[in-house]
C-alpha cells in the first residue's frame, strides 16, 4: 500500500511574482551574457565587456595590496571588538571622520562636511531605499528615463513608492529640459500624488 504525504503549498508574494522586477529586459539579458562569457585580454579577447554595471575595478590591485601591508608607523591596526560587534547604524565613527575629510579633501577645500551628518550605506542602491523610506509615503518620485533600469526596482519594492519617468529624448542628447519636468510633474498632479524628490544620477547613461 503507497501512502501519499501531502504536502503544503507555498504561495509567493505579490512582489515575488511581480513583472516590475525587469529581469527580462535587455539590461538583463547583457549582464547574462557577461556572466557566461566574460572578456579577458589574455584569455579571452573575444568576450563580452561589461559597460551596464557600475562598478569601478580598477584599483582594486592597489587597495588588496594596502589592506596586506602594515602600516610603518603602526596605525592601521583593526580593532577587532570595534568591528565585530554592533556598531552605528549611521557607520563607524572613525570611518564617518575620514569620508567627511576625504570629501572635503577632493573639493579643494571649498566645502566643510560634518562627520554627525554623515551617513555611511553599502552602496547606492541601500542609500536611494533609504532615502525613499524617509522621504515618500506612498508618494512619488520623479527620475529622467534613461537610466538605469534597476532604479524602478530598487526604490520601489520594499518601500510601495510610485515613481514617474521624466522623458528625455534623443532629440536634445537626451538632456533634461524645464518642459520635461514640468511635463512629469503634472503626470504627478493629475494622480493627486506628491511629489518628494528627483533621483539624478551622474553619469546619466547607465
Amino acid at each position: 500500500m503507497t501512502i501519499e504525504i501531502e504536502r503544503p503549498s507555498v504561495g509567493l508574494s505579490k512582489v515575488a511574482v511581480s513583472e516590475t522586477h525587469c529581469e527580462k529586459s535587455p539590461y538583463f539579458a547583457g549582464w547574462r551574457a557577461y556572466d557566461e562569457n566574460p572578456y579577458d585580454e589574455l584569455c579571452n579577447p573575444s568576450g563580452v565587456i561589461q559597460m551596464g554595471l557600475a562598478e569601478n575595478q580598477v584599483s582594486l590591485d592597489l587597495v588588496e595590496k594596502y589592506l596586506q601591508k602594515p602600516a610603518d608607523d603602526g596605525s592601521r591596526t583593526v580593532g577587532f571588538r570595534e568591528n565585530a560587534l554592533f556598531q552605528d547604524y549611521h557607520g563607524l565613527q572613525a570611518f564617518r571622520k575620514a569620508m567627511a575629510s576625504f570629501m572635503e579633501q577632493i573639493r579643494g577645500g571649498r566645502a566643510k562636511f560634518d562627520p554627525d551628518r554623515v551617513v555611511i550605506t553599502a552602496g547606492a542602491t541601500a542609500a536611494n531605499e533609504l532615502l525613499t523610506f524617509i522621504l515618500a509615503d506612498l508618494e512619488m518620485h520623479a527620475y529622467p528615463n534613461s537610466l538605469l533600469s534597476r532604479f524602478d526596482r530598487d526604490l520601489r519594492w520594499r518601500t510601495g513608492a510610485n515613481i514617474v519617468p521624466v522623458h528625455c529624448d534623443s532629440s536634445n542628447d537626451f538632456d533634461i529640459t524645464p518642459e520635461a519636468l514640468e511635463a512629469a510633474y503634472r503626470e504627478a498632479e493629475s494622480k493627486n500624488i506628491k511629489v518628494r524628490g528627483m533621483l539624478i544620477t551622474n553619469p546619466s547613461n547607465l
